[in-house]
């Protein structure tokens, strides 16, 4: 069952270029829908340099999936820092007053490693997850707010499925592309 705080680990050969070996932490679902941000796939361009009244701030930012990629959303670990916050498990948040935010990140009084930020996000309308799921295109995880903040983004998606053994242990070897098998 996916709920708030799960991880949705995309299947090993799943086709869709957007999601291939991406791990999204979902943020949001009910009956009238899904919203989760892929946590494993940097960009090239940090906060800086999209938004000009943040100053020296260098983390890269993420891309949260294909759904409205000019829109800008934010996780962060340990307390609530943020007016507004949803709190998604322990220690980890989504969102809140995103002025109060880079009046923080201005007066360099936040630690960048514990934000993450994203361009866009992953959305699925009513009964859309579902459908995916009967499809056997995601597999369920879960993952405390540090093992996600400090795992390096191109281990994530090979770690969590390694660390729930069995199958998911082989499919963590499994190639790209197995026809260089």
């Amino acid at each position: 069952m996916v709920n708030k705080g799960s991880l949705l680990i995309s299947e090993p050969y799943l086709g869709d270029p957007n999601f291939e070996r991406s791990v999204i932490l979902i943020c949001e679902n009910n009956d009238s829908g899904t919203v989760g941000f892929v946590i494993n796939r940097p960009s090239i361009l940090t906060l800086d340099s999209v938004l000009f009244d943040i100053k020296n701030y260098k983390e890269l930012l993420y891309m949260g999936g294909p759904v409205s990629q000019d829109s800008l959303h934010f996780i962060y670990k340990n307390k609530q820092l943020v007016d507004d916050s949803v709190k998604i498990i322990d220690n980890l948040y989504w969102g809140g007053n995103f002025e109060q935010l880079k009046a923080i990140i201005n007066e360099g009084k936040i630690n960048p490693e514990d934000f993450r930020f994203f361009l866009g996000y992953s959305g699925w309308g009513e009964g859309q997850l579902k459908e995916e799921m009967d499809k056997n295109s995601w597999i369920v995880g879960s993952a405390t707010a540090e093992e996600i903040f400090e795992t390096k983004s191109e281990e994530l998606w090979r770690f969590l499925l390694k660390n729930m053994g069995g199958k998911y242990k082989m499919y963590s070897n499994y190639p790209i592309d197995p026809r260089l098998n």
